[in-house]
């Protein structure tokens, strides 16, 4: 069954520069519908559209040709939620390291299992929103401790509450967007603000294993939550560089590329930035 997806999946667009590459990997052994009920947890959430006041100061900023959030020594290492539905908590975790990192913090591996036990309105390992993930955090002023104090253990626990005086990182506030048709701005974003929490279709992901994702991806169902570190301009096919969280031997050493400007696997149909 996977080889035949994956002679399907190859032979489309096999004449297009850098397209993705689709083969055996970690989670050939399942079906599409279990893999799909174990690692596609993530539910979408209406962003409003692109605010236009925030346009005018975002629009001024001009794109490099490559920009990546990782040169700069501010992303954690690719995480596994193994069979954990909790992507929706990884990437909000990363996005909130990484937003303390480049205010000169130092860059610290923080608990996504405090914001599985702990953030109430989702599902732990069954599947959540990040932007429920993203209120709660706001709303509560949590302060997500270091990994190696509420380690993952692949599956929902207890909520572990500290004292108001333990130390840890909270966040301040953060911004969901819209940027369907609009992806450009969305990179404005990540150049000022720091990585992105998007949610993806991500169905196909099952058998990537490099190059540039362009096709097999409907949009027409987010099911996945991830980290936009960066993107890519210099080639012939210019992509956003994601970060998942399915361990390292996973894609392009635990990351995934998506081609730009065409809003391949609704990437960029919900968008969070995190203010710390």
């Amino acid at each position: 069954e996977s080889l035949k997806r994956h002679r399907y999946l190859n032979s489309l667009f096999p004449h297009e520069n850098s397209t993705a590459f689709y083969g055996i990997n970690q989670f050939s052994y399942l079906f599409p519908e279990e893999f799909k009920a174990i690692y596609l947890r993530s539910k979408p959430s209406r962003s409003p559209r692109y605010p236009s006041k925030v346009q005018t100061s975002v629009g001024s900023v001009s794109l490099p040709p490559r920009f990546d959030w990782r040169d700069k020594h501010v992303v954690t290492q690719v995480r596994n939620q193994q069979a954990c539905g909790g992507c929706w908590a990884f990437s909000v975790v990363g996005a909130v390291e990484s937003a303390w990192a480049i205010r000169g913090e130092p860059l610290e591996d923080l608990s996504a299992q405090q914001v599985i036990d702990c953030s109430y309105n989702n599902f732990g390992c069954n599947g959540g929103s990040p932007l429920s993930a993203l209120t709660w955090l706001k709303k509560t002023r949590v302060k997500l401790v270091k990994d190696s104090e509420y380690p993952f253990k692949a599956q929902n626990g207890l909520c572990h509450y500290f004292s108001s005086s333990h130390p840890g990182f909270s966040i301040q506030d953060y911004a969901a967007y819209d940027f369907s048709a609009q992806e450009d701005e969305m990179a404005r974003v990540l150049l000022l603000s720091g990585p992105l929490v998007v949610i993806v279709d991500a169905v196909s992901w099952q058998d990537y294993l490099g190059g540039v994702i362009q096709h097999h991806c409907s949009s027409g169902e987010a099911n996945h939550a991830v980290l936009v570190t960066g993107f890519d301009q210099t080639g012939s096919t210019p992509y956003w560089i994601v970060r998942n969280s399915w361990g390292s031997s996973w894609g392009v050493d635990g990351y995934a590329y998506v081609k730009m400007r065409s809003n391949v696997c609704g990437i960029a149909d919900s968008v969070s930035a995190v203010f710390v």
